[in-house]
């Protein structure tokens, strides 16, 4: 059985979302529990409302939640038993497995670095996401977690970045690359630069490709991107705008343009669109940490919300952490 902490007053629609999609994911997964935290004589009437027999579904007190323009360390200290962070305290006393949150990104990150559930010999945690690119899927990291990385950071993002596409995308063997403004050795930042030195003398060269630049990541030239966060966070919300942009724009060009099977069209956007959506994919995995934390879209909706503890407990099951502990201690001992 795999027990999730569900932010139920986390995202834009809080708590109607997280609600319906915390029953759909139980009524499809019998080996599922969820605590639903947050503000109980909100929940009580609306959980009912339901009609769910409340079979495996447990409801959490919290004080309060982070809200989308607050300060999220202000917040969390001013609010210390908000539904974010009580989700974590749950995680910490191992009376769930996971947490999955819609809420306030910086919030659901400074919460979980305040317990210092970070898995042995990790020293920053990073927020992974999986891209579509015209060979598959990439998993760019870190996309907002440290945006003041060091390369010792990013060449854990690597190993960790590595292990996921490889355990939960199904790649056999996983390239990773580094974000770089030229494919050249020599090119970028200083940051960028003592990276890939740091990559090509670790115990970890064998998978490291060297540099690809923004337009490799959606040519498929690596399973894995690392950069550091304020990057990765710019390079994801220009990806999604510039997604959203060009569906709309080239669906109703060629819908416009059609006379007839316009319906067949219509449907074949509709695809697309589906594939291409968060919605789909739930959210995105904070690694590093003792524990699981899927960081969801703050527009989430019921089936991002199910996907998402899906794929916590998907993670979770495939005990991904363990291994990211034994690849990780070969960096220890070759340093020490």
């Amino acid at each position: 059985m795999t027990r999730i902490a569900l932010d139920a007053m986390g995202g834009d629609y809080q708590p109607h979302p997280n609600i319906k999609g915390a029953v759909a994911a139980l009524q499809s997964n019998p080996e599922l529990e969820v605590w639903l935290v947050g503000d109980l004589p909100t929940l009580q009437p609306l959980v009912e409302q339901t009609g769910y027999s409340m079979e495996r579904l447990h409801l959490h007190a919290a004080d309060g939640w982070v809200q989308m323009d607050e300060k999220p360390v202000e917040a969390l200290r001013a609010k210390p038993n908000c539904s974010i962070s009580v989700c974590w305290q749950l995680m910490a006393t191992k009376t769930v497995d996971a947490v999955v949150s819609a809420g306030h990104t910086g919030a659901v990150v400074a919460a979980g670095l305040k317990t210092r559930l970070f898995l042995n010999n990790v020293k920053r945690p990073g927020i992974a996401v999986c891209l579509p690119t015209v060979k598959g899927r990439c998993v760019l990291m870190d996309v907002g977690a440290n945006p003041a990385a060091r390369p010792e950071h990013l060449v854990q993002y690597g190993v960790m970045g590595m292990l996921y596409a490889r355990e939960m995308l199904g790649v056999a063997a996983p390239r990773v690359g580094l974000m770089n403004i030229g494919s050249e050795d020599g090119k970028g930042t200083d940051l960028v630069r003592d990276t890939g030195a740091l990559f090509a003398n670790s115990p970890f060269k064998d998978f490291y490709i060297g540099n690809v630049e923004g337009r490799g990541l959606y040519e498929g030239e690596a399973d894995v991107v690392v950069c550091e966060g304020f990057l990765g966070n710019v390079v994801l919300k220009a990806a999604e705008g510039m997604a959203d942009m060009l569906m709309k724009s080239v669906s109703e060009a060629v819908l416009s343009a059609l006379k007839t099977e316009k319906s067949l069209a219509v449907d074949a956007f509709k695809g697309l669109q589906k594939k291409y959506q968060y919605h789909e994919s739930g959210g995105a995995p904070l690694l590093g940490v003792d524990g699981t934390c899927i960081i969801c879209h703050g527009s989430s909706n019921e089936r991002s919300i199910e996907n998402a503890l899906r794929v916590a407990s998907d993670q979770v099951k495939r005990d991904l952490n363990a291994k990211i502990v034994a690849e990780l201690a070969k960096e220890t001992a070759v340093a020490s």
